[in-house]
């Protein structure tokens, strides 16, 4: 039996080492032309078992909890963005709720780090997308050292307790770090540079980040080794490779709706009088 994407990419158990983990694999998949000619299809799947996710909630049937929450989180230009357009875009808009995390508003400080990240949860019967996420403030938090250290070192076990929260309540959380190499970021900026309709994606900040990378790389692998969990476990997903991440993440999403498993709801009414009135209308 095929080995399942779910495994494929999962974080490792013990302590994690991004340096011996590569960024331009692609498991699970031969080549590019592969992965490219079976997109259509994997794009059909999904969007079916979506609509089904939808429409079970909404359907009238036995009460459904259901959700799903995508987590996108990476180093700049890995790919977060691109992959809320490349692999959410077969999804109906309807069931989908896209969330993308800025630096935090005055009001959205005055509460704790999980208040905005609450605020921004899919609802029963929707598929949620965070565009980075709550893992910010033990991330950028931490590497630019905005907060003291006891105040963002506990919230590790508060992030794990509020993602087995989720999952009590029927949400299934996919949590993806897309690997990006540090040469390949330094490719994709200098591509941005030299396209005029790439330049408003440019962000100066990004070259002082870079200086950085050594203390982000670190702080993704507490943040893997720390918050990857029986219930929500972390996915590292080679992403400088465009199309696989894209595959990929595609796969890991079927693969948690397929476990999820959601119906079609049986009609609320007598089908073949409907369909006699319809006639005769």
């Amino acid at each position: 039996m095929a080995k399942s994407f779910t495994d494929r990419l999962r974080a490792p158990d013990s302590s994690v080492d991004l340096a011996k983990l590569s960024t331009d694999a692609h498991p699970g998949v031969e080549s590019k032309k592969a992965a490219l000619e079976a997109m259509p299809k994997l794009g059909e799947r999904l969007a079916e078992l979506q609509e089904r996710l939808f429409a079970q909630a909404r359907g009238g049937g036995s009460p459904a909890r259901d959700s799903v929450l995508l987590v996108l989180q990476g180093m700049d230009t890995s790919g977060k963005g691109g992959t809320v357009k490349h692999v959410t875009g077969v999804m109906d808009p309807g069931g989908l709720r896209i969330t993308s995390f800025k630096s935090p508003t005055e009001e959205e400080l005055s509460h704790d780090f999980l208040w905005r990240v609450r605020k921004a949860l899919p609802g029963v019967g929707q598929v949620g997308v965070f565009d980075r996420s709550h893992y910010e403030d033990v991330l950028i938090v931490r590497v630019r050292n905005l907060v003291p250290r006891e105040q963002w070192e506990p919230r590790y076990g508060l992030i794990n307790e509020f993602e087995q929260e989720l999952a009590d309540q029927g949400t299934t959380v996919v949590k993806c770090f897309l690997h990006i190499s540090r040469d390949e970021q330094k490719e994709r900026l200098l591509a941005r540079l030299d396209d005029p309709t790439k330049l408003w994606k440019y962000n100066p900040g990004d070259v002082d980040e870079r200086e950085l990378w050594p203390a982000y790389q670190g702080a993704y692998e507490s943040a893997l080794e720390l918050t990857s969990t029986a219930t929500a476990p972390w996915f590292v997903v080679p992403a400088d490779r465009k199309w696989y991440r894209n595959f990929a993440i595609t796969n890991l999403l079927i693969e948690a709706l397929e476990r999820i498993n959601p119906k079609w709801p049986p009609a609320g009414y007598d089908v073949a009088r409907e369909k006699a009135r319809v006639l005769e209308s």
